[in-house]
């Protein structure tokens, strides 16, 4: 078995031209791991922390030197000589290197480029795909997209207070054809837009930034940019929005919805979220509140949580322990997992695998400054997480984990499972009884059109 013989980093650039972390793990065969951070604007309060040089001098304070240092110091004494395919030991020692519950001595960009690159390595030296090594046989399948189409709050300045606005065509046989359908339907957007005069500029996840007069009309314009593609909503594709409602609270707990010239309380946000869930074929509603409402969580979850998957991102921060506490106080019934919100792979499936065996929604996400690193797309299939969040279906830093997975896809033939629509549904605990509701949609549409 080849050990560890090497752990280096160096500083390149995220999809916002700003620095992070790439390291590579090398073997004393020869073989090399190679892992890109990404990093997020939007970032919750008890994500762990991405290290920062904060020398105003040079990247305007955002250089990881440090970090660099820490792996290229610390982190490869510590590992060197240890073997590469025992994941949970590998990080391990990285947790106890750091000791801090937010990861504030290594960095969690540190951490979490070395975790990944180790187990890039063992898969490669093991003749591997990323996919196969992470996964138990029985979980592997295909995730369904979900498309940033429309993006707003602090992905893009001047567009709608919501932060994203998605497309999920969960009504196909196969990813490839579920990509093709996000693709298309994307374009569709960009034609309805110039067609009405309307800015096409580009929010961080690629995704179109219109300057839009309400959030409402972002669900709208998405309805029309699918039944333009040809597509039924309702049958084909399905709607999902990330509020990031963190990012519009008030210290009074009230939230501000600039773009309307509204402040409302949460009683009202959460009447608008039903009103909406029950008119339009919404499917999934991310970080709906902000990230320590937990009694108002609870009230969501039980107001609308049969409708409709209620995902917790700055709410739980992929954190075991966040996690429990929303379990155990019904608050949500999905996560949102960032392997760079926690800082290791190991970390990372526990989440998961708390989610899962207590039967709650999964979604491998992104962050919104990414690299081409296609690991994302590994650890969907290999979870069965059933849901992959990448952006839209356009810039390479995107689209890189799409076309990996339309490869794991073709590499898995009969065994590349797509949930379809009614397992999907089931997937994000839509009730039987509930359904008829995005069906009805549906009708609607087919009758318009004739």
């Amino acid at each position: 078995m080849s050990n560890i013989s090497d752990v280096r980093a160096r500083e390149i650039l995220d999809s916002r031209g700003n620095p992070t972390i790439e390291v590579d793990v090398e073997l004393t065969d020869g073989t090399l791991g190679r892992a890109g951070v990404p990093s997020g604007a939007s970032a919750g309060t008890f994500e762990a922390l991405e290290l920062r040089d904060g020398d105003p001098n040079r990247f305007r304070g955002l250089g990881v030197t440090e970090a660099i240092g820490n792996v290229d110091g610390p982190i490869k004494s510590a590992l060197i000589g240890n073997t590469p395919d025992n994941q949970s030991y590998i990080d391990k020692i990285l947790m106890e290197l750091d000791s801090t519950a937010n990861k504030s001595i290594l960095g969690a960009n540190a951490m979490v480029g070395t975790s990944l690159a180790v187990a890039k390595a063992a898969a490669k030296t093991n003749g591997l795909h990323l996919y196969e090594y992470l996964a138990p046989k029985n979980k592997i399948n295909m995730p369904v997209p979900m498309f940033n189409i429309i993006n707003g709050g602090r992905h893009a300045d001047g567009s709608t207070d919501f932060q994203e606005f998605m497309i999920v065509p969960a009504g196909f046989d196969s990813f490839s054809e579920a990509l093709r359908a996000g693709v298309e339907i994307y374009h569709s957007l960009g034609d309805i837009l110039r067609s009405r005069k309307v800015l096409t500029s580009l929010g961080d996840e690629g995704g179109f930034a219109p300057p839009l007069k309400s959030n409402q009309e972002a669900v709208e314009l998405t309805l029309t940019a699918i039944e333009k593609a040809g597509y039924i909503p309702g049958e084909h594709c399905f709607i999902a929005i990330d509020v990031a409602a963190s990012e519009l609270i008030l210290d009074d707990g009230r939230y501000s919805l600039l773009r309307e010239g509204q402040i409302i309380d949460a009683e009202k946000l959460m009447d608008r979220y039903e009103e909406w869930v029950l008119k339009y074929p919404i499917v999934s509603i991310e970080d709906g509140l902000g990230e320590e409402d937990w009694k108002n969580w609870n009230k969501l979850t039980k107001q609308i949580g049969s409708l409709v998957q209620l995902v917790g991102d700055d709410l739980f921060v992929t954190n075991p322990e966040r996690l429990q506490r929303g379990i155990d106080n019904d608050s949500a019934n999905a996560i949102l997992i960032k392997i760079n919100q926690i800082g290791t792979i190991s970390e990372t499936l526990t989440a998961i695998n708390l989610a899962q065996d207590t039967n709650w929604g999964t979604i491998i996400s992104h962050r919104s400054g990414e690299t081409t690193d296609d690991s994302i797309s590994d650890i969907a299939v290999a979870t069965g997480a059933g849901q992959i969040k990448a952006g839209a279906p356009a810039r390479g830093e995107r689209t890189a984990k799409y076309n990996r997975l339309l490869r794991i896809e073709e590499q898995l033939g009969y065994d590349a499972i797509f949930p379809g629509l009614s397992t999907y549904l089931s997937l994000i605990h839509i009730s039987e009884p509930t359904r008829p509701r995005l069906r009805s949609y549906a009708v609607f549409c087919l009758k318009k059109n004739r």
